[in-house]
């Protein structure tokens, strides 16, 4: 059976190369690297060169990097660090569509004396821009904006969001998890405070995040009790998922452009194929500023759950939405926001490529799955007979 890989937007694949950068650091290099001898000096060099690397990609300052565990992490050290460092300001915007990691601090803030303001998005999933006017004019002490959705794919207009913001005289962060190394990004053209991204949705291991941070951005330490980071973030470095992101980030220089070529192609041609062989089956979300490796597909009245194993039956792994809330019963609340009908909400599929996935791949999946939404219509309570 042929095994294809289609859930690259919950977390990809380590490089080779990257897993080659990592292994010296597992076998030969254990110093730690805030030790004064030359064990540790050897492993504090290659922490700078991955700092150099990450700077690079985001065309940032190094000292504006600080390495996390995760883009979770990451995400909420910028929320409640951020609110902390703003006096007499307690209103907090954010979108209906964020990924948990951003509308869990969010949320929990407002249970503790913050308004929060989660912004529309319309039926194309695009953010409603009239309403974060609006909510600007509250002087809120910060704004939390993704940069891409980690289920459809669509864009927000970050440059226009982030200048917006800054206007306002608040802090702007946004969560870039889906987006670094996808698109291009240049935090010096863009007045973006702080920015979070996550090293396994670019081809590095589970268990590293960076968290950029502006210079002259307050934000308030996440994690105490050490000296690291520049005193940002403490703990000792995991030196060898630092290695391989800086390695990660240097190969998604290099592949930026094939990610928004020949990975766009594929993704088109998927869904071509799918929307061609499965009748009452639709996109989701904008078409045309979106990743250029997602695709979300409703398939009309039927489960998402029920398509995804018998698509693992097969050799093919998706996801219905956003693999931190793949264990729950309730429909997309991404989708939900986009007023995406029951019929189709509950039958959505998102499909996230790589530069790995092949054109057999893609073909493989439009051979297989109008079978499989076929049978599972065949027994549908929602198809009339």
């Amino acid at each position: 059976m042929k095994n294809v890989y289609l859930d690259n937007n919950a977390t990809t694949a380590v490089a080779p190369e990257v897993i080659e950068a990592m292994v010296p650091y597992l076998r030969d290099h254990w110093g730690n690297p805030s030790s004064m001898h030359a064990f540790g000096g050897h492993v504090k060099r290659a922490i700078d060169d991955a700092r150099q690397k990450l700077a690079a990609l985001l065309h940032a300052d190094p000292s504006e990097i600080i390495f996390t565990s995760c883009g979770t992490e990451s995400d909420n050290t910028a929320i409640r660090g951020g609110v902390e460092g703003v006096e007499n300001r307690l209103n907090i915007i954010t979108t209906r569509v964020e990924h948990p990691a951003v509308l869990g601090p969010c949320r929990y803030l407002g249970e503790r004396g913050y308004r929060v303001y989660e912004i529309n998005v319309d039926s194309s999933g695009q953010l409603d821009l009239v309403q974060l006017g609006a909510a600007l004019r509250d002087g809120p002490a910060l704004v939390s904006v993704m940069w891409a959705n980690n289920e459809t794919g669509v864009i927000f207009p970050v440059p226009e969001i982030s200048v917006m913001a800054k206007a306002a005289g608040c802090v702007f962060h946004t969560d870039a998890v889906q987006a670094v190394g996808k698109i291009p990004i240049d935090v010096r053209k863009i007045p973006v405070d702080m920015l979070s991204l996550s090293g396994h949705k670019l081809h590095a291991p589970k268990g590293i995040g960076v968290l950029y941070v502006r210079k002259g951005t307050r934000v308030q330490p996440f994690m105490l009790g050490g000296h690291q980071e520049d005193n940002r973030r403490a703990g000792t470095e995991n030196v060898p998922y630092i290695v391989g992101l800086g390695c990660a980030a240097e190969l998604a220089q290099r592949h930026m452009k094939e990610e928004a070529t020949a990975v766009s192609v594929l993704r088109d041609r998927l869904e071509a194929g799918l929307l061609a062989t499965c009748p009452d089956s639709h996109v989701n979300g904008d078409r045309v500023h979106r990743l250029p490796n997602t695709a979300n597909i409703s398939f009309e009245y039927i489960e998402g759950e029920s398509i995804l194993y018998m698509m693992s039956d097969v050799g093919i792994a998706a996801s219905s939405g956003s693999a931190c809330t793949s264990g729950s019963l309730e429909p997309s609340h991404v989708l939900r926001a986009m007023g995406v009908p029951f019929t189709a909400v509950h039958g959505s599929v998102r499909f996230s490529l790589s530069r790995y996935t092949t054109a057999e791949d893609v073909d493989y999946t439009v051979k297989q799955l109008p079978l499989i939404v076929s049978r599972l219509r065949a027994i549908s309570p929602f198809v009339k007979k």
